[in-house]
């Protein structure tokens, strides 16, 4: 069995302009995000990590380098955020405007419809975030690790995981440089042991 502490990145600059879609924009961390990293180290300081791993954009990487307060943090492109294609660095409002149905089309079926227009559809995430956890889960059995990643990705994966259909993945909140934890293998495939935990 793997147990992994899933943290999401701190706040960006994006995240404090009107909450802009980031997406696969490699935005930085604000002094807050920075904070928020270090208040997370804090939170996690009890806990020795067989390993850390992060998406490869600045503002996980370096939520993770803080929070794990080790220089040995593992970038994987698999857990880059959602691209959201031309919805990045804008707010949904904005898009919604520029283009109502294709957020309708996106929140009734982003199974199958690019974010955006131009993006990854859900499954396409889903499908590089699971092919990440199986690898992990195989790797490191029996031990515990640290992954940082984003907002959708993390949400889309838990959902797939929890049986859920993935155009309810905004159910599932996840704050910036908040821990989620979750289990792989044993007696479940996979078990939710805490969400959005400060």
């Amino acid at each position: 069995m793997l147990t992994v502490y899933l943290l999401r990145h701190g706040e960006t600059f994006y995240n404090a302009d009107g909450n802009r879609y980031c997406g696969a924009t490699d935005i930085g961390l604000t002094e807050l995000g920075t904070q928020q990293a270090y208040f997370a180290a804090e939170m996690l300081k009890s806990i020795e990590f067989d390993a850390i791993y992060a998406s490869p954009l600045q503002r996980a990487f370096n939520t993770a380098t803080i929070a794990s307060g080790s220089g040995s943090v593992i970038a994987d492109s698999r857990l880059t955020e959602a691209n959201f294609g031309i919805w990045e660095g804008k707010t949904r409002a904005e898009f919604v405007a520029e283009n109502p149905e294709l957020w309708k089309q996106w929140s009734d079926d982003p199974d199958c419809t690019q974010a955006g227009g131009s993006g990854e559809t859900a499954m396409e995430v889903v499908r590089r975030v699971d092919d990440f956890f199986t690898e992990k889960e195989q790797q490191h059995d029996g031990q515990t690790i640290l992954v940082v990643a984003h907002n959708a990705v993390n949400r889309f994966y838990m959902a797939y995981k929890l049986g859920m259909p993935l155009k309810n993945y905004r159910r599932l909140v996840q704050d910036n440089s908040t821990v989620t934890i979750f289990s792989l293998g044993g007696a479940e495939p996979f078990s939710l042991l805490k969400l959005n935990s400060r």
